[in-house]
């Protein structure tokens, strides 16, 4: 398909996929550097304790083993996050928010501080696309703009500014932020999200 007519919905599906190849091609490097930087089997050892009932030791003896939402969310590098539930789901293979190993290893090295941020937009996107149609719409950001203000705005101050981010960000006009309209945005503010998330003492950087 021309690039020219692709909707903007195939064009995430594109750049998801591309965050894939990313994300595998950043856990393969980082398994090259210094075993104090970054051990997958520490990460295993982490998800073992969680569950070490359901949970082999051997993780080649069960890879089908998914550990329910509700563990993982309790974690202390996500307890405190207001999005951790939407982390979760979006790196759940399943989409019901449980995850395998790998899905695990994949949220600690997008969520890690050392991650590529091409690699955070794609999935931070994922994660602020509440209800999963591809695009952050206003409602999107209403529930984003609460979780990060613990809803202490007001409706009306809500809607102000997702108002205002929406006639800043959206490029093609069409009232809500495609991908290419939220890459464009962080892009003019590469603070904008680092410091919403120091501002928070999140444990997880999500760009």
């Amino acid at each position: 398909m021309p690039a020219a007519r692709r909707s903007p919905a195939a064009s995430y599906g594109m750049h998801l996929h591309k965050g894939r190849i990313l994300l595998l091609r950043w856990v393969i490097s980082r398994q090259y550097l210094p075993m104090s930087s970054w051990m997958p089997t520490r990460l295993h050892g982490r998800y073992h304790e969680m569950a070490p009932n359901v949970v082999p030791m051997d993780y080649t003896k069960d890879p089908d083993v998914k550990l329910p939402m509700q563990l993982i969310i309790n974690m202390p590098e996500l307890k405190e996050n207001p999005f951790k539930e939407r982390i979760v789901e979006s790196f759940s293979e399943d989409g019901e928010g449980s995850l395998s190993f790998n899905d695990f290893v994949d949220m600690f090295s997008v969520l890690s501080e050392m991650a590529p941020r091409e690699l955070k937009a794609i999935y931070a996107f994922k994660i602020y696309d509440f209800n999963t149609d591809n695009f952050i719409c206003k409602a999107d950001l209403e529930k984003t703009l609460n979780k990060l203000t613990r809803e202490e705005l007001t409706a009306e101050e809500i809607t102000l500014v997702c108002e205002k981010v929406i006639e800043e960000a959206d490029m093609d006009g069409d009232g809500k932020l495609g991908f290419a309209d939220f890459e464009n945005m962080i892009s003019k503010a590469p603070d904008f999200l680092r410091k919403l998330v120091c501002k928070s003492s999140w444990k997880f950087q999500l760009i």
